[in-house]
């Protein structure tokens, strides 16, 4: 099976190669929005959808020949026919959602793209016919042979590179690289669920816990002061520029030290243990409510992503269970559901006798209910036992149906039973 893997290195251009790679940037943006006006035309006027063949020769070839668009051939052609690529894709996405075929939020159409966008990016694949250098450098065509910090290497020749300017200022290089087969971890008998918070970023099925950093939080102090002193500059002034970017700067740091900080714990927990459960968690519905810095702050989204793929990578098993099972409510050890219970309950007595952590608790049933999705071939019994259903649990609604001529009657042993007058 075939695995694409990304890797990302910084790149420090000259100043001849940032103005040659500016150009690309340009290049492709007004390809793109060229590319999306004229199938908007076509659209207005009635005619029919422009295919990819028929955009490419109207707004690359021939709008190198025209002396409006002549400045397109300073760059390589695989640059612009990658930006098209990119229109292509959105219109795809956008037509697949509109008619249910794309899972997920709906998706809208593709929108102009800015100078004034903070990341601009452009791609090369392998017909652009970019090549790492045996002295390190990358050669680029038509923008030079760049520097590039390598921090470790690469597994295999790259199928594409792709140039990235960020809101900080700062060029990087990523390049995809598919390997024939994943690489695989020694095999281990441990599994762990994990329930996310915020007092705690995750608390594991064992019982570990760690730590929430908070990198938001420590920094807003900076950020704060970076901010006012940003608004205190003359909009379209240059100083307002380099404002700009020490905000960005300041986030990129933030942004920098939560990815490394996930990345370390992520690759922790797969290589300890064999299967990984989290629960599936509405983190848009959460960024709307009063914890919403809080919640974006956690990263919890990106940190299942790097689950996700990283047990896919390395031959673990990941899975996810339903957002709306009750496992801060249900007891680990007996199954009895328990009800809802405020956030300031930290810990519960079930009437089995068990004394419960609320966290802990959850991330049992996170792991109990993970393995119930992905049960083994041998039908292994991985849920609590059944047991009778409370008092509260078992009433009768007065729109639900019932055979005719039933009573209920309570029985102290039993619960409640149906019995026949």
């Amino acid at each position: 099976m075939a695995v694409q893997l990304r890797y990302n290195f910084r790149l420090y251009p000259t100043v001849s190669q940032k103005d040659a790679l500016a150009r690309a940037f340009g290049c492709a943006r007004v390809v793109f929005n060229d590319g999306l006006r004229a199938r908007q035309e076509a659209r207005e006027a009635g005619r029919p959808y422009l295919s990819d063949g028929d955009l490419s020769k109207r707004v690359i070839t021939r709008a190198k020949a025209t002396p409006e668009r002549a400045w397109l051939g300073e760059v390589s052609s695989v640059v612009l026919q990658q930006a098209l690529a990119d229109l292509n894709t959105s219109y795809r996405n956008f037509f697949a959602s509109i008619s249910g075929k794309r899972k997920g939020c709906k998706v809208g159409p593709p929108r102009f793209r800015s100078r004034k966008d903070n990341r601009q990016a452009i791609r090369f694949t392998k017909n652009s016919r970019f090549k790492v250098l045996d002295n390190g450098r990358l050669r680029l065509p038509k923008v030079g042979d760049l520097t590039v910090r390598w921090s470790r290497k690469l597994p295999a020749d790259p199928s594409s590179a792709t140039v990235i300017l960020d809101a900080a200022d700062r060029y990087f290089v990523s390049f995809v690289v598919e390997m024939a087969d994943g690489e695989s971890l020694p095999a281990t008998d441990s599994e762990v669920g994990i329930d996310l918070g915020l007092t705690h970023f995750a608390v594991l099925s064992d019982g570990t816990r760690v730590a929430a950093p908070k990198f938001l939080r420590r920094a807003a102090r900076k950020l704060k002061l970076l901010q006012q002193n940003l608004s205190r500059k003359q909009r379209g002034s240059q100083n307002r520029k380099k404002a700009v970017v020490k905000v960005a700067k300041a986030h990129a740091k933030v942004a920098d030290t939560r990815r490394d900080w996930q990345h370390k714990l992520s690759t922790r927990i797969i290589r300890d243990n064999q299967a990984v459960y989290v629960e599936d968690l509405c983190v848009v519905g959460l960024g709307r409510t009063r914890l919403a810095r809080s919640v974006h702050d956690a990263g919890w989204s990106s940190f299942t992503a790097m689950l996700e793929y990283k047990a896919a990578r390395y031959g673990r098993t990941f899975g996810k269970i339903g957002r709306f099972v009750p496992t801060s409510q249900t007891c680990s050890a007996c199954g009895r559901l328990d009800g809802p219970k405020p956030l300031s309950v930290r810990s519960w007595t079930c009437i089995c006798g068990v004394t419960h952590d609320r966290d802990v608790n959850a991330a049992m049933n996170v792991l109990a209910q993970g393995r119930w999705d992905n049960s083994n071939d041998r039908g292994a019994q991985v849920r609590p036992a059944a047991m009778a259903a409370q008092r509260s649990e078992a009433v009768i609604h007065p729109n639900s149906a019932r055979p005719p001529r039933a009573a209920w009657r309570e029985s102290p042993s039993h619960g409640a039973e149906r019995t026949s007058r």
